[in-house]
């Protein structure tokens, strides 16, 4: 909806133009620098790879399939179609590209985003937009009083924040730095999947009461890197049993009594 309507279109054919002004006046979320900004980003972070992973598995199991083809029928769902409806073309793409599945996962994704801005869930894309457009002016304001939320800090604060902005986050690595020194060297996470689980368990297990997946990432090389894996085993952890949590975000080793 914002690119549309910050891009335009072009052409015979009415295409939308995506440009670079789409991404740079985009109004991101700006997520709290507490435990729960970081679920918040995680819990994004985890459902857009369950998504892509998604996407990449139906198309490689189905040559015919196309991501054009996929949100073609998505789209169709989305505006009340119901399955047994489709043409034998779209019925095929709907079988074997899942797309109820997908329809899962995007739903899943907007919820996590609506919870990461604080709106409701179920706006409707008009008020979306015309809240993006007033965001969009919010931060226009705040860049010309000199404060801008920046995306990606570590790379963007060293090539194009103020003085200010790169003497404090000199400050912070600095701290970073010095904290990991004291603490001594991190194990790595592992890359093999059977051996993430014995790693997350221990950290479990060595923890004195709850801990969430945070915590828990924090503690290997990778850090935040390594979170989507990390709550990918929490949440095979608890449906095994081998972990409790009473909130869905703190988990505890349960141990035999």
């Amino acid at each position: 909806m914002f690119s549309i309507r910050t891009g335009g279109r072009a052409g015979a054919a009415n295409t939308p133009v995506y440009n670079t002004q789409c991404f740079t006046k985009f109004p991101f979320p700006v997520l709290s620098k507490n435990d729960e900004g970081d679920a918040q980003k995680a819990a994004i972070g985890a459902i857009a790879e369950e998504l892509d992973a998604h996407r990449k598995r139906v198309l490689a199991e189905h040559p015919h399939l196309t991501l054009t083809g996929l949100y073609n029928v998505l789209e169709r769902l989305k505006a009340g179609t119901n399955p047994d409806d489709l043409d034998a073309r779209e019925r095929r793409i709907f079988d074997d590209g899942l797309v109820l599945i997908l329809k899962e996962l995007h739903e899943r994704l907007d919820a996590a985003v609506a919870d990461a801005y604080g709106w409701p869930v179920d706006l409707a894309e008009e008020e979306i937009l015309s809240r993006l457009v007033a965001l969009n002016k919010e931060r226009a304001k705040e860049e010309r009083r000199g404060l801008v939320r920046w995306l990606r800090p570590d790379y963007q604060i060293p090539r194009f924040g103020s003085a200010r902005e790169k003497e404090e986050q000199l400050e912070a690595d600095l701290g970073e730095a010095i904290l990991a020194a004291v603490a001594g060297p991190k194990p790595s996470f592992p890359s093999d999947e059977r051996d993430q689980t014995p790693a997350v368990l221990h950290q479990l297990m060595e923890a004195e009461g709850a801990v969430d997946a945070l915590a828990i990432a924090s503690s290997f090389k990778q850090g935040r890197k390594c979170l989507p894996a990390v709550n990918a085993v929490l949440a095979s952890l608890f449906r095994m049993g081998l972990v409790s949590t009473t909130d869905g975000k703190r988990f505890a080793f349960r141990r035999a009594a």
